[in-house]
C-alpha cells in the first residue's frame, strides 16, 4: 500500500516513517511537508531500508494541493500539528479522499470535533484512527488491558510521567525548538494546564480546572499522588467504557514542578501569560516564580511509588470490588522508551499503521485506539520493535497487569 507522511521530517513523523518502512504491505511512503529540504534530507537518510520513499512539498492549509496528496495514497499517517489548527481539515480531506487515516493527536477538543465525523467515515468507508501515539495511544491499550479484568468500571485513569525516573522537565530537550524558541509540544503544553480540561466525574463529561491532585492506591506497592492536565483520554475512554465514577489524564510529577506549573496556571488564566511566554519561561524558569513556587511545593503530595506510565481502573468483578494496573515493565527498554517522546510517540503511529496494513482491522468510522487497535498484538509487536521492553515476569508485550481484590461490593 502507499502511504502519505503528513509531517514526516518532524521527529515523530520521521520515527513513524522509519518503523513504516519496514512494515510489510508497505510499497511506497511519500514524505512529505511544506519544506522540501527536510523532505528530502530524510528520504535521503532512510534510504535502502525499506519501502521506496520520495519527497513531496505539501502545505496543508492548502485545500487542493492536500487533496491531490492523499488521491495517490491508500493511508495517510497526519503528525501535523497543532491538532486544534489542522486536525480536523486534514481528517475532511482523507474522508473526501477516501484514504484511510492514523494521527497522533493529543488535544481533548479536537478530538470530540474529529470523533463527531464518525458518520461521515462510515459512509465513504475510511478508517481513521484518532490518537495513536504514547498519551494517547499506548495509554488507551493499557486502559483496555486493564477493564478487560472489570465486569462494570467505576473510576479510569491513564498517566505520563513528567520528571520521574531521571527526567527532568526543566532541561528537558523538548522544551525548546532548533532555534532556541519554544518548542510546539511545549506550548501546547501550557494550553493543557491552563484554562478547563475534560474529566469524568460521577459518570459525566465535564471540565475543570487542570493540575488538581488525585490520590491514588493502584497496587499493594504503588501509591502516590498526581496532577490532572488536559489530554483526550478522558474523551474517548468515557464513550468506550462509560466508567461510573472518575476519570482523568494525569501527569506524574514531582511536588516543585507541579507547583511550578500551577504558577505558570494561574498567570496564563490572569492573562499576564500567553501559552508562548509561558511554554519559553518553563524553560528558562524566572526567580519569581520559582520562588512562588518554592513555597506551592511545600504543600504538595509527591508521586510516591507509582509507576511513571500507567493505566489504573476500579470496578466489579464477580461482585468483588477490584483495582486494576496495567503498566509497562519496569525494564532498561521501557524506561528508554517513555523518556524519548519521538519514539515513544512515533512506534506506536506506525504499528498502529501495521493493523491497518493487513485489513485486520479497517473497520469505516472515526475511533479512538482502544475500540479498532488490537492491543494483545500491538503490544507484541510493540516488544519486537523495542530492544529490552519485556522483562522476566511480565505478559508477552513488556505490559504488568496486576489486580487486587478490595472487598465485596455493597
Amino acid at each position: 500500500m502507499r502511504i502519505l507522511a503528513l509531517g514526516g521530517p518532524g521527529a515523530m513523523g520521521a520515527v513513524a516513517v522509519r518503523v513504516a518502512a519496514g512494515l510489510p504491505g508497505v510499497t511506497e511512503i511519500v514524505v512529505a511537508d511544506r519544506r522540501m529540504d527536510t523532505t528530502e534530507a530524510l528520504v535521503r537518510r532512510l534510504a535502502g531500508r525499506g519501502a521506496p520513499m520520495r519527497p513531496l512539498c505539501v502545505d496543508v492549509t492548502d485545500e487542493a494541493a492536500l487533496r491531490a496528496a492523499m488521491e495517490q495514497a491508500d493511508i495517510v499517517l497526519n503528525t501535523v500539528g497543532p491538532y486544534y489548527r489542522f486536525g480536523m481539515a486534514v481528517l475532511r480531506a482523507a474522508l473526501t479522499t477516501r484514504t484511510h487515516y492514523l494521527d497522533i493527536c493529543d488535544d481533548w477538543e479536537p478530538t470530540q470535533r474529529m470523533l463527531e465525523l464518525d458518520g461521515a467515515a462510515r459512509a465513504t468507508g475510511v478508517c481513521a484512527v484518532v490518537g495513536m501515539g504514547a498519551s494517547p495511544g499506548v495509554s488507551n491499550l493499557l486502559a483496555a488491558r486493564a477493564v478487560d479484568h472489570l465486569d462494570q468500571v467505576r473510576d479510569l485513569y491513564t498517566a505520563w510521567p513528567v520528571d520521574v525516573s531521571g527526567r527532568s522537565a526543566g532541561d528537558d530537550g523538548q522544551l525548546l525548538d532548533a532555534q532556541g524558541g519554544p518548542s510546539a509540544a511545549a506550548v501546547h503544553w501550557m494550553e493543557q494546564i491552563s484554562g478547563e480540561v475534560a474529566v469524568v466525574s460521577e459518570g459525566r463529561l465535564v471540565r475543570r480546572r487542570p493540575l488538581r491532585p488525585v490520590t491514588l492506591t493502584v497496587s499493594a506497592e504503588h501509591s502516590g499522588t498526581a496532577y490532572t492536565v488536559g489530554h483526550p483520554e478522558p474523551v474517548t475512554l468515557h464513550r468506550s467504557f462509560r466508567p461510573g465514577g472518575e476519570a482523568a489524564n494525569l501527569m506524574v510529577v514531582t511536588p516543585g514542578t507541579a507547583a511550578y506549573l500551577d504558577v505558570l496556571r494561574r498567570d496564563i488564566d490572569a492573562g499576564r501569560l500567553t501559552n508562548e511566554r509561558a511554554a519559553a519561561d518553563l524553560a528558562g524558569p524566572s526567580l519569581f516564580r520559582t520562588l512562588c513556587a518554592a513555597m506551592g511545593a511545600l504543600t504538595r503530595k509527591g508521586p510516591g511509588s507509582l509507576p511513571p506510565f500507567f493505566a489504573a481502573a476500579t470496578g466489579t468483578r464477580d461482585g468483588r470490588s477490584v483495582t486494576v494496573l496495567a503498566r509497562l515493565a519496569e525494564t532498561p527498554g521501557a524506561a528508554s522508551l517513555i523518556e524519548d517522546m519521538a519514539e515513544a510517540t512515533g512506534i506506536p503511529l506506525a504499528l498502529g499503521l501495521a493493523q491497518l496494513l493487513d485489513g485486520s482491522r479497517v473497520r469505516p468510522g472515526v475511533h479512538p485506539p482502544e475500540t479498532v487497535i488490537d492491543a494483545e498484538r500491538f503490544f507484541a509487536d510493540l516488544a519486537r520493535e523495542v530492544p529490552a521492553l519485556a522483562g522476566d515476569g511480565t505478559e508477552p508485550g513488556g505490559v504488568v497487569v496486576e489486580v487486587t481484590e478490595t472487598g465485596r461490593d455493597t
